[in-house]
């Protein structure tokens, strides 16, 4: 492409999920919606696991960490959305866009880490409930969780340093409502090649190593279930895994639809709608998958709003 054609960036605009006027109120009340009862879930969680010191377990500190995360996941990419729906603005400025990014990729990844760490901790719990306190040492929790946030923060890292090597032309418009890694690379005019070249590398290392490992625990905790004489044992060990199951079937379905399909046939719409059931839905539907039947969170909750009142 011609130099000329080129255009020094300051801002993209985002088109969100509609530009029909008319679906702007209900979209803003929708996601306001979505986002307070993500935000207020996740939390109640965070706070039970951090008040009681019966959920001072490996178990439930992966679980407060991962709605940790989620508050922050979806705080990445909401806030902004209904910011521009209000002051009625799709312009976000390329250092925001490049920052909002760099965030997006940092939780996603960290919510695939964590999603892995709490399937070796049921493995582990079903298959070896004798050894599980020496295994699931304190340290060993706090080392995982740790690695998790670093090799998240180098990744997204060197997803946002290659996005700064891209030239963008006049059309800056982002058929998304986030500025969304593919979409970004698909906006430049230069040569994507290596970029996209990184992302598929780094999606299958990540992405398809942490599939691999919860695949395996569960062939692991299958086996182990099998095994056991009681019927009664076998329902418990199972509930203890159908929350974290539920939760990793919808994540992973979302997300590797939208980032190992093909850029020649990607479909931005196809691609906005899944990005939304990631984004948005699942942080928020994790408080009642994993709390609804879980007595040790209610009566965590219970106990605490006796103590405040």
């Amino acid at each position: 492409m011609e130099p000329e054609n080129l255009t020094r960036v300051s801002e993209f605009v985002l088109l969100g999920l509609s530009e029909e006027p008319d679906l702007q109120p209900l979209l803003f009340g929708l996601f306001l919606s979505m986002y307070l009862i993500t935000v207020l879930g996740n939390l109640l969680i965070v706070l039970a696991v951090s008040s009681d010191s019966h959920l001072h377990t490996p178990m439930y500190f992966f679980l407060s960490n991962l709605s940790f995360v989620d508050i922050c996941f979806t705080s990445t990419t909401v806030p902004k959305m209904l910011v521009n729906i209000q002051m009625q603005s799709k312009v976000i400025t390329y250092g925001g866009c490049i920052t909002q990014m760099y965030f997006f990729i940092l939780f996603v990844v960290l919510d695939n880490f964590l999603l892995t760490v709490m399937a070796y901790d049921r493995f582990v719990a079903i298959c070896h409930p004798l050894h599980y306190t020496v295994i699931m040492h304190p340290w060993l929790c706090g080392w995982l969780v740790l690695v998790s946030w670093i090799m998240s923060a180098l990744n997204a890292l060197l997803q946002s340093l290659m996005v700064f090597r891209l030239s963008f032309c006049a059309d800056l418009q982002i058929p998304h409502f986030f500025c969304e890694l593919n979409q970004m690379i698909q906006l430049a005019c230069s040569d994507t090649f290596v970029n996209t070249l990184v992302l598929y590398i780094v999606t299958v290392l990540l992405g398809g190593g942490s599939l691999t490992g919860i695949l395996y625990s569960y062939s692991k905790i299958v086996s182990c279930i099998r095994a056991m004489s009681s019927a009664q044992g076998k329902y418990k060990a199972f509930s203890t895994c159908a929350s974290h199951l539920s939760v990793v079937s919808l994540f992973y379905l979302t997300i590797l639809g939208v980032y190992l399909s093909s850029p020649a046939t990607h479909n931005a719409h196809s691609s906005t709608t899944a990005s939304v059931l990631y984004t948005v839905v699942t942080p928020m539907l994790n408080p009642f998958i994993y709390c609804l039947r879980n007595k040790d969170i209610k009566g965590a909750l219970k106990r605490s709003f006796v103590m405040t009142v």
